[in-house]
């Protein structure tokens, strides 16, 4: 019996760490048997949408950026805009759910006030980080930005060990040395290429815009996990959503009020009548750059709720080699030797964490079958 209490103790202490942290109560996932390929479904589509909509997105940027647009409050304020598009579901959600539970966990559920605090403060951050983003990207060469953006995955994963007590395995740290090489190497590649000649005053303060960006970034989905972990007591659909239309509602304003203040808004009319593709481009490019990125997020959310925000991370990296090879065939770009490396060291290092959760699945299918026969030998 002794045996069997070993047995179940260390199955318990793994499940907790094979499991995320959030999924206690109601939140808590069916047995591994049951959810194991349901899970993997819902994790291939999230990291379909973030890299759909990171890709989309990117190329729709420098498509603004290439036919006349040069506002960079309008480039931060389509980041976070297409917030609206998950009005619906919300409504449709919370109407559907509107009968009280008795449960435990909708007893001890975040009050208003708390997650007006969250809300408002992640949606702050957010806009400040999209601000950023855009003076990094106008104040640099595209290459040095790029470059500079691959440092969020080694953020990340700092963040990640002190704030959401990541383990940080040899499969884990090779999957992050490696996506990190891989958009180095481009960044470095396209460096040749770039014209631009700045000051010294701007480039230096790009490159403290992106380098503190990309550090936020990474802080923000650290703390996102922590705030599905420790917080939000709720169903993980209607947790993902509200995660993402509140702070986005919220930096959106930001960057509005920003807009405005900065005077960017008067050149907007002629920045629409100069578009080298035309007024409706000039208007679709925007929305659709807004779509884009609102996908990105939904699916950047849910990696984070449903795996860890280290893994979210990691799925982002690996799709900025997914842009220049898309750029190949949307805007005729070249195609040579250093993307097709650059691609492949991020797949290898993309399926060196997949590796993980993998063997971290297999141990515990093992742990369990243990506990089993042990159980019924002593029965």
């Amino acid at each position: 019996m002794a045996d069997v209490q070993q047995l179940q103790l260390h199955i318990t202490e793994d499940q907790h760490l094979n499991t995320p942290k959030h999924a206690t109560g109601v939140n808590q996932p069916p047995p591994k048997r049951k959810r194991h390929l349901q899970w993997w479904i819902l994790v291939a589509i999230n990291i379909f949408f973030l890299l759909a909509g990171q890709s989309v997105g990117t190329l729709l940027g420098n498509f603004y950026y290439e036919k006349g647009g040069n506002s960079k409050w309008m480039a931060a304020l389509v980041i976070t805009a297409g917030f609206p598009i998950f009005l619906p579901p919300l409504l449709f959600y919370h109407t559907s759910h509107t009968k009280p539970s008795t449960d435990a966990k909708f007893m001890t559920a975040p009050t208003v006030p708390t997650l007006a605090i969250a809300y408002i403060s992640i949606g702050i951050v957010v806009g400040i980080n999209s601000v950023m983003y855009s003076y990094g990207l106008l104040y640099l060469p595209v290459s040095t930005f790029s470059l500079i953006c691959a440092t969020q995955l080694a953020f990340n994963a700092l963040f990640s060990y002190f704030l959401n007590s990541q383990k940080i395995t040899p499969l884990i740290l090779n999957s992050i040395l490696l996506l990190t090489f891989s958009a180095s190497l481009l960044a470095v590649h396209s460096e040749s290429t770039d014209s631009r000649r700045l000051s010294p005053g701007k480039y230096i303060f790009g490159f403290l815009c992106t380098l503190g960006a990309s550090a936020m970034y990474a802080l923000v989905l650290a703390l996102t996990q922590l705030f599905f972990e420790k917080v939000m007591k709720k169903e993980s659909l209607y947790v993902v959503l509200e995660m993402q239309f509140y702070p986005a509602a919220v930096a959106t304003g930001v960057c509005v009020v920003g807009l405005f203040a900065s005077g960017d808004w008067k050149g907007l009319k002629g920045e629409m009548e100069g578009f080298g593709k035309g007024r409706v481009s000039y208007v679709m490019t925007l929305v659709w750059t807004a779509v884009s990125w609102q996908v990105c997020s939904i699916g950047c959310l849910a990696l984070i709720y449903e795996v860890s925000s280290l893994f979210s991370n990691v799925i982002s990296t690996l799709g900025l080699p997914i842009v220049p090879v898309l750029a190949v065939f949307f805007f005729h770009e070249k195609m040579d030797g250093v993307k097709i490396v650059a691609m492949l060291l991020a797949l290898w290092g993309f399926m060196s964490y997949v590796y993980q959760h993998y063997l971290d699945d297999s141990k515990s299918k093992v742990t369990r079958d243990n506990v089993n026969e042990v159980s019924h030998a002593s029965a």
